[in-house]
């Protein structure tokens, strides 16, 4: 999955990289949110 070559394969690899990099924080967010919640009720 590398980028053709060009003057936007660096600005083209970095938006990649921010996406799935973004995308494993929002993932990782609404799984700790979802365990906070989940114990809450119980305290």
């Amino acid at each position: 999955m590398a980028p053709p070559p060009g003057p936007y394969s660096g600005t083209g690899t970095l938006a990649l990289v921010a996406r799935v990099s973004a995308f494993s924080f929002g993932a990782v967010y609404g799984n700790m949110k979802l365990k906070i919640l989940k114990v809450i009720p119980h305290l």
